[in-house]
């Protein structure tokens, strides 16, 4: 396997290679940042997806790894949502639903995104338009209850599918449906407020994460994310789920822990990159 130093990302203008383990360094560097403002405000937060998976076979980054992703219960991320904003100035800003109406509901839930820097994705849905910027990013994943009636949980997603490709549609023909998005984001919201009045004990991506089958949802028993425990990344302590194997297992499928074939080991989500400034070289 290679070292994070030999994956490439782009090479700029003057000839100077962009790589993955200068990516790592900014990312590293929120990550830390994030971990601190959770801290103080005692926010529950984890790594999930990739990041959950680099910490437990890795100790840090997956090598080739282009991104980062962490998820909190949805009660806790609207109490992110007021201390997100404390955050300095002149190093982050954020995008969201909450804040950002033109913001694509079919994507996590909150972009963290370092300023001066530019980062244009491998996006095959939809663009970003939020005018503030296109910063490398942290993607924050609500996760909420889970209805555990499979049929329930079936029917809802695929409903939330369908209204996935019609606000899709519309955002690429230029249209905001902010009728429609707000309408989605009550009706994902009103599925887990149920869930949870009915006693659910197993939580995952809320409804607006489409992009896994409907009849195998990211979903997972509250009692194997909660207590996080804190675990090594890289020169620092991150927070993983209590039982890492029952995410990953999810997430990832059951042979996370052997590395992929090598032609998989590569950059996937990012198109173009500028890590010193704004805007595309």
């Amino acid at each position: 396997m290679k070292n994070d130093n030999d994956y490439v990302i782009k090479i700029d203008k003057s000839g100077n290679e962009v790589t993955v383990a200068q990516v790592h360094a900014v990312l590293l560097e929120m990550l830390k940042d994030l971990d601190a403002i959770c801290k103080a405000n005692d926010i529950p937060y984890y790594l999930t997806g990739g990041s959950c998976l680099g910490a437990v076979r890795h100790n840090g980054f997956i090598p080739w790894d282009d991104d980062a992703d962490v998820g909190m219960m949805y009660e806790d991320y609207k109490r992110f949502l007021k201390v997100v904003k404390t955050m300095d100035q002149n190093k982050y800003y954020y995008q969201c639903f909450d804040t950002h109406k033109e913001y694509n509901v079919c994507i996590p839930a909150m972009k963290l995104r370092r300023k001066n820097t530019y980062v244009k994705e491998v996006n095959s849905l939809l663009k970003n338009k939020c005018s503030d910027g296109d910063g490398l990013f942290i993607d924050v994943f609500i996760v909420d209850y889970v209805d555990e009636r499979r049929w329930v949980d079936f029917l809802c997603r695929i409903k939330s599918l369908l209204y996935m490709v019609v606000v899709t549609f519309f955002e690429n023909i230029m249209k905001n449906p902010l009728w429609l998005k707000t309408k989605y984001w009550k009706f994902i919201r009103r599925y887990s407020a149920k869930a949870k009045k009915r006693g659910s004990q197993t939580i995952g991506y809320d409804l607006s994460w489409t992009f896994d089958k409907p009849w195998k949802p990211v979903a997972y028993k509250k009692a194997d994310i909660y207590p996080v425990q804190y675990h090594t990344f890289e020169d620092t302590m991150l927070p993983i789920p209590k039982n890492p194997d029952a995410l990953l297992e999810v997430e990832i499928g059951g042979v996370y822990m052997e590395y992929p074939k090598g032609k998989m080991q590569a950059p996937k989500h990012i198109a173009d990159i500028n890590l010193k400034g704004d805007v595309a070289e």
